[in-house]
C-alpha cells in the first residue's frame, strides 16, 4: 500500500514509545487516527502531539476481548474503514521460568498475544470487506526471535505473536485478500517498557523476585541505549509501502538469526549470555 493520506490507521499502545511514535508518523502522512490505550493520561499527549488532522482516541484494555470489539465497532462505525492496524501494545516482565506465576503469565499473555488475536478477529474480516488495500502491523519484538535467559515468559508470547502473524499473512494470501502482514521485532529501543508494571491490573498482585529485579534493570539499561521510536516507526512506513513481512531494527540480528538457525539443526541450543 504505496498510499497512506487520506487513510484511517488504529494504533493500540498508542500512549508512549513506538505506539506514540507510530501515531505520529501517521499524522505527518495525513492519516485518520485511533489511537488505544489504557492510559488515558498518556493517550490524551498522543492526541495532542498528533496535530490538527483527525484523531480519536478510546481507552482499551487488548486483554479483553469486549473492549477490542467496541474499538472496532466505534473505528467502523464512525470512521468508515481501517487500512492500517497496528496491534503494538505489549508489556514486559522479566523472571525465570520458574519463578513467574499464573498471574504474571496471564497478563502477558493476554496483552502480548490475545491482544493481537482479538484484534485479528474483530478488524481482519471487516477489512477484507471493504475490499481495499490494507495492513496489519504486529508488534512482535526481537524477543520472538531469540528466546534469552531471564525473560522466559515475554519471549513465549512474542514467539506465540510471530506465529500468529505468519499464520495470518499465509491466510491472507490463500484468500486472496487484499491485506498484507507485517511483523515488527524491534530490539533495544528507548521505551518505558521495561517499567510495563505501571499498567498492571491491581487484580493481579505479584511480588518481584531479585532475578526478575535484576531483568527489569538490565532491559531498562538496554532501552536508553536504544535507537528512538521514531526510527521504529520510519521503517514500518516503509515496510508497509514495500509489503515487507519481517522487519528487525538492528542489521545483526539477521547474523544473530543465521547463528541460531544452524546451532539449532546441529541439535545444540543457542546461547544468548
Amino acid at each position: 500500500m504505496r498510499e497512506l493520506s487520506g487513510k484511517t490507521a488504529v494504533v493500540t499502545g498508542a500512549a508512549s514509545g513506538i505506539g506514540r511514535a507510530l501515531a505520529l508518523r501517521f499524522a505527518a502522512e495525513g492519516m485518520t487516527l485511533m489511537l488505544a490505550d489504557v492510559d488515558p493520561g498518556g493517550l490524551a499527549e498522543t492526541a495532542a502531539q498528533a496535530g490538527d488532522g483527525k484523531v480519536f482516541t478510546q481507552i482499551t484494555d487488548v486483554s479483553d476481548a469486549a473492549a477490542v470489539r467496541h474499538l472496532a465497532n466505534r473505528c467502523f462505525g464512525e470512521l468508515g474503514a481501517v487500512h492500517v492496524l497496528c496491534n503494538n501494545a505489549g508489556v514486559f516482565q522479566g523472571g525465570r521460568m520458574w519463578t513467574r506465576g499464573e498471574e504474571d503469565f496471564a497478563w502477558l499473555l493476554g496483552v502480548n498475544l490475545w491482544g493481537v488475536l482479538h484484534a485479528v478477529h474483530e478488524f481482519v474480516p471487516r477489512m477484507i470487506e471493504q475490499d481495499t488495500e490494507g495492513h496489519i502491523v504486529n508488534t512482535v519484538s526481537v524477543a520472538g526471535l531469540f528466546a534469552t535467559p531471564g525473560a522466559g515468559g515475554y519471549a513465549v508470547t512474542k514467539y506465540a505473536a510471530l506465529a500468529a502473524s505468519q499464520a495470518l499473512a499465509q491466510d491472507l494470501a490463500a484468500a486472496g485478500a487484499k491485506l498484507r502482514v507485517t511483523a515488527l521485532c524491534p530490539g533495544a529501543v528507548r521505551t518505558r517498557i521495561a517499567d510495563s508494571a505501571r499498567v498492571r491490573p491491581s487484580t493481579l498482585v505479584s511480588t518481584p523476585t531479585q532475578d526478575e529485579v535484576e531483568v527489569q534493570e538490565a532491559v531498562s539499561r538496554s532501552a536508553e541505549r536504544g535507537i528512538e521510536p521514531s526510527q521504529v516507526a520510519d521503517l514500518v512506513v516503509e515496510a508497509i509501502r514495500e509489503e515487507r513481512f519481517l522487519v528487525m531494527t538492528d542489521p545483526r540480528y539477521a547474523a544473530r538469526l543465521r547463528l541460531q538457525t544452524e546451532t539449532l539443526l546441529s541439535g545444540n541450543l543457542p546461547s544468548y549470555q
